[in-house]
């Protein structure tokens, strides 16, 4: 339907000429000629539906892309300086890249290894994320774990807990977030108490306040300094992404 669009409107702009032609109504003969004209011409030019499409996609680009610079603007302090988001690769990075991520999603598992290999061999990348649980219960209480791990025991314990919680392929079960814990040194009790807490919900509440105000509705979703990019991308084309925004600037 999408690709529709482009059609619908462009047929819609040729209904309309008549109007701008003529003050007088136009009989129904009248219209049901025009009609027949308009469909003879499209179907022996189709060429000119495809040009419309794409005049009216890259408008559309161009809108979305200048809505995004305003959000982003308007947004910057907790989009790139939250204290609440786990920050890694060089904190004094000259690029930074903000991930909302769910770790229940395909997409972001697949994406894991390859931002930690651009953040790594790049090295001047700070790295935000921002946990953004939208896959149901069980990407909330994975999201709400990690959070309190970070409150309770900080960033390398979070580092620690956010990798398990991504390679983890069972559910996020109380016992299952219990053992993880254990594993990794942790008193797993009070981070469970925590979990559910006021100050474990307040992250998660501002995180979805702030995509809804972004227009992000899905995982992940990546923010630049002057762009979005909402969904899955690969290494190379990151890397070009990147290169992109460090030479704007």
């Amino acid at each position: 339907m999408r690709r529709l669009a482009p059609v619908l409107a462009f047929a819609a702009g040729l209904a309309t000429l008549p109007a701008l032609a003529q003050d007088a109504e136009m009989s129904a003969e009248d219209k049901l000629a025009l009609h027949a004209e308009i469909r003879a011409y499209l179907l022996e030019h189709p060429e000119v539906l495809v040009e419309a499409m794409n005049v009216l996609q890259t408008r559309e680009d161009q809108a979305a892309a200048q809505r995004d610079l305003a959000m982003l603007s308007d947004n910057a302090d907790v989009i790139f300086q939250n204290p609440n988001d786990w920050v890694g690769g060089n904190p004094d990075g000259d690029v930074v890249l903000v991930e909302f991520m769910d770790y229940r999603c395909g997409y972001c598992r697949k994406a894991y290894s390859e931002v930690e290999e651009l953040v790594n061999s790049d090295g001047n990348i700070r790295l935000v994320i921002k946990e953004f649980p939208i896959l149901g219960e069980a990407s909330l209480l994975s999201s709400q774990f990690a959070i309190a791990v970070r409150q309770l025991h900080g960033d390398a314990a979070y580092e620690s807990v956010h990798d398990a919680l991504i390679d983890l392929r069972g559910e996020p079960t109380a016992d299952t977030l219990a053992r993880l814990a254990t594993d990794l040194k942790l008193d797993p009790q009070p981070i469970l108490d925590r979990m559910s807490g006021p100050e474990v919900q307040a992250v998660i509440k501002e995180n979805h306040a702030l995509a809804d105000t972004m227009e992000i509705s899905g995982t992940p979703t990546f923010v630049l300094k002057s762009m979005m990019l909402r969904g899955y991308l690969p290494l190379e084309e990151m890397r070009k992404v990147v290169a992109e925004t460090r030479a704007d600037g």
